[in-house]
This record gives C-alpha cells, structure tokens and sequence, in this order.
C-alpha cells in the first residue's frame, strides 16, 4: 500500500511528476515513457504514482490543461480572432501556431503525434472535460464550422479545412529537404499566404 504523504510532499512530488512528464513526453511519447521513468526523480515507489494521477494519461492531460488556456489566447483570441476578415485571420493563425511549436515543445508533440492525443482522450475523465473549455483545437473546429456554414471559407468539409492547416504546420519537421535554409521563412510566409488565400472566396 503506497504510504501517507503531507501536503507539502504531495505538492513537491506532483510538481516533480509535472516537470518530468513534460521532458520524457516531449523527447519519447506516451508509450515509451515508464511509470519507473517518471517516478525516478521523486525517489518515491512507482505504486504511489497512482496517489497523484490516475494514468501516465491523466498527467499528459493535466500537462495539456495547464498550457491550452495561453496557447489559445495566443493563436486563436489573440490571432485567428483578432481580426474580422477569415482570409487575415487564417493567416495570423497559421503564424502564430508555427512560432507556437517552435517555442513549445508539449504542443509540438502532440501535432507530430496525433495518436497520443487519441490514447488521452479514450481514457479522459468526463469530469475534466470543462477544463479543456479553453482548448484551441475545439475553438478553431468552430471557428472554422462556424464560418463554413456563412460563407466565409470555401465550400467543404470543416475536417478537410483543418487538415489542410495541419499541413501547413507540419512543414517545419520536413525543413531540412527545403534547401537552402535562409529560404525557409520566405517557403513558408508564401505558404501561408496562399492557403489562407485559398481557403477563403475570392473578393
């Protein structure tokens, strides 16, 4: 049977779980990450990692929750948003989600890795899903059915529409066959150029 822990020491181990899941999620995934892995820094048993999560699952999801609110405020309130015209607002999203997964590492996992996204949501706890409330995912399904349905993007299947900005934010794991690295920026601006423009009717 795990042991009592204080306060004190539930909230320094659940910081440590925190701070380790984050690295070991981000640098091998889900599924090779190990309870032993995980528990290593706390010097605590790996049966008591079940005091503070439920499943390797629910610490990536408390990881997620913890982030998603500023990564929404950044790329959708503050990007996709923050303009009235779809056609400017795709395209600061898009802008602003790849500096996104540049800077952050977590994210950048989970768009490169759909399927542990996938592996979280089967075991999600109902009762966490009004966490997820600030969830940028959901916030640009609707942006984008929302506007679909208006006339505001072209005519298509909302999940085709996303998939093609899911293209666009994976170019950046294939930059090493772009050529010349100082194009990149230039490969990529024009990119984003021509999708938001593509997406949206012409005026």
């Amino acid at each position: 049977m795990p042991p009592a822990f204080t306060t004190e020491e539930k909230a320094h181990i659940t910081a440590l779980l925190l701070e380790t899941g984050e690295k070991l999620f981000t640098a091998q995934g889900l599924r090779k990450t190990s309870l032993e892995e995980l528990m290593a820094p706390t010097g605590v048993a790996k049966s008591s990692f079940y005091v503070f999560f439920d499943s390797k699952e629910a610490l990536y999801l408390e990881l997620m929750i913890r982030q998603s609110g500023e990564v929404k405020r950044r790329v959708i309130d503050g990007a996709l948003l923050g303009t009235d015209d779809p056609r400017e607002g795709l395209r600061r999203f898009l802008h602003a989600t790849l500096a996104e997964l540049s800077a952050n590492p977590l994210w950048r996992r989970l768009m490169t890795h759909p399927e542990e996204m996938q592996a979280v949501a089967r075991k999600l706890d109902p009762a966490r899903v009004t966490a997820m409330s600030d969830n940028p995912v959901t916030a640009l399904m609707e942006f984008v059915a929302d506007r679909s349905d208006s006339g505001e993007l072209v005519h298509a299947d909302p999940a085709v529409i996303i998939g093609v900005l899911q293209c666009v934010l994976l170019v950046p794991m294939f930059a090493d066959r772009l050529g010349d690295p100082d194009l990149h920026h230039k490969i990529l601006d024009l990119l984003v150029d021509i999708v938001a423009s593509g997406l949206t009717p012409q005026r």
